[in-house]
């Protein structure tokens, strides 16, 4: 029966059928497709699930049958995995942490595509990436007017509504209608020379609107769902996130203290994890009052500063909770409905916004060199883990730049701290603070070889600190030059070392 407190649009009414029939008659091989979805939020679960059968149905029939899909960021096991699972995605963007979808990727049977978010949206503007046949976007509810109520995320959601040739909707009636006003959605971007800088000056700023446009002529097909969002749960703080996390508090109540930063601080942008959330966690007990938050994803620990008083507010594109955080936002939305601002991507993640507001940006790596280059995308330099995200976006741009992370990996097997990462996502510019639990080094300022003191004394495992305090001393007296001294021969020895033996331990053996 359908829901007419939820499609308010007469003529959208007339359109609702089962996800099977609009996958059947609007979604073709060869298709791009424009999801939405922003980590396990607001991500459509119907059309992809139908679609999925569809694949496989198709293959056992021995047709050939796959899509390329277009994202925010990483989505839920209905999407990205069945998918994956249906050997149906030839081509995908921009980010993946589905582990079905990397293991194909790593593979080699699946393209993906790596960007940085704030770039997918201009891109799929300028024509580079080829035209969008399909967007299948998650909604709240549909007005009278035809205008669309956004969910839990909103992605490059306005992007993919306004670029592709058909469009089906899902309603999904788990997400509160109190969500309704949450959302800032921004139609004043442009491409060159019509760009006009955007007039965000504070967090809490709205310039848009709460509603998308959409033109009801696209629309083939309306679906109604009444399915969750699906999100990981968060580990609580372990003993090294914790050590972490007060290297970090640390940190900014010196920079109070020395005037380079004022008393609430500047906004918070956290990536995703059980260490950005322990550092959020941190600030429960901290001495800092009346924050802001201008990051890509509303976590549970700014859940918890906001209910404390702590956090006035928090402008994201999506949440990324917890099970338990999910359930227990979506039942209580009116209380945080004034206290939250869900945006476009290419707003949240904007570069000219960031250096604006001057961002406090806190990203995790999987290693880091003694130079300050940062790999957050690769183990051993060629299989991806998940992919670079926002974390670019706000690196190069925040006012203070800092990375996180243990000092070591698989039980103290891989070092995060090297001689030369195996990957560079962000260059040793874009880096200005690396905390482990051991302790943090503030490289502003610098040089290479005083950067490399600092890293190995301060962030380095004490099992590790010996081996690449001998690597840099050795450096100095045979690297080929001595402004960032590298042995050629040995730079990536480590890694070399763990893939054929395990570990990055030299055993002697």
């Amino acid at each position: 029966m359908i829901n007419h407190k939820r499609i308010g649009c007469e003529k959208l009414r007339a359109k609702v059928m089962s996800a099977e029939e609009a996958v059947s008659t609007f979604i073709a091989s060869g298709n791009t497709i424009g999801m939405s979805g922003f980590t396990g939020s607001g991500y459509p679960k119907a059309v992809p699930l139908a679609l999925a059968a569809k694949i496989e149905a198709e293959h056992a029939a021995g047709n050939p049958f796959r899509v390329s899909v277009w994202t925010g960021a990483s989505t839920g096991p209905e999407l990205d995995g069945a998918l994956a699972r249906a050997n149906g995605v030839e081509f995908r963007l921009p980010y993946n942490s589905d582990p079905i979808a990397r293991d194909k990727i790593n593979r080699g049977e699946m393209n993906y595509f790596d960007m940085h978010l704030s770039q997918v949206a201009p891109v799929a503007w300028q024509g580079f990436l080829g035209p969008l046949d399909v967007a299948v976007i998650e909604i709240v509810g549909i007005h009278e007017d035809g205008s669309l109520i956004p969910s839990s995320s909103v992605g490059n959601n306005k992007t993919w509504l306004d670029r592709a040739s058909r469009i089906i909707l899902e309603v999904n009636s788990w997400q509160n209608p109190a969500l309704e006003g949450m959302h800032d959605i921004y139609y004043g971007t442009a491409l060159p020379p019509n760009r006009v800088p955007i007039p965000l000056i504070r967090a809490d700023d709205r310039i848009g609107q709460t509603t998308f446009r959409c033109d009801p002529e696209k629309v083939v097909a309306v679906i109604e769902t009444d399915s969750p969002d699906r999100n990981l749960p968060f580990t609580p703080p372990d003993e090294v996130a914790k050590r972490i996390a007060n290297h970090l508090l640390d940190f900014f109540a010196h920079e109070v203290k020395r005037g380079r930063l004022p008393e609430n601080l500047l906004p918070l942008q956290s990536g995703v994890g059980n260490i950005a959330n322990a550092v959020l966690s941190g600030l429960l007990d901290g001495p800092f009052e009346n924050m802001t938050a201008y990051t890509e994803v509303i976590q549970d620990g700014m859940l918890d500063l906001l209910d404390c008083g702590k956090l006035r507010m928090a402008s994201a594109t999506a949440f990324s909770l917890s099970p338990d955080a999910a359930v227990a936002l979506n039942a209580n939305m009116e209380r945080y409905r004034d206290k939250m601002i869900l945006r476009p991507q290419e707003i949240s993640n904007h570069p000219e916004v960031i250096r604006r507001l001057g961002c406090l940006a806190m990203n995790g790596l999987i290693e880091a060199d003694i130079y300050g280059n940062v790999n957050s995308t690769h183990v051993m330099g060629s299989r991806i883990q998940n992919g670079i995200g926002g974390s670019g976006d706000f690196a190069r741009n925040a006012y203070v730049s800092i990375f996180v992370t243990p000092s070591t990996a698989k039980g103290g097997k891989i070092s995060a701290i090297v001689p030369q990462v195996s990957h560079v996502d962000h260059i040793n510019q874009d880096v200005q603070v690396i905390v482990t639990e051991h302790g943090l080094a503030d490289l502003r300022g610098l040089s290479p070889k005083q950067k490399a003191a600092v890293i190995i004394e301060n962030c380095a495992h004490p099992d590790f600190r010996p081996a690449l305090a001998d690597y840099f001393r050795r450096a100095k007296e045979h690297s080929y030059g001595l402004h960032s001294p590298s042995l050629l021969d040995e730079a990536l020895s480590w890694h070399q070392r763990f893939v054929k033996t395990g570990t990055m331990h030299d055993t002697g053996a």
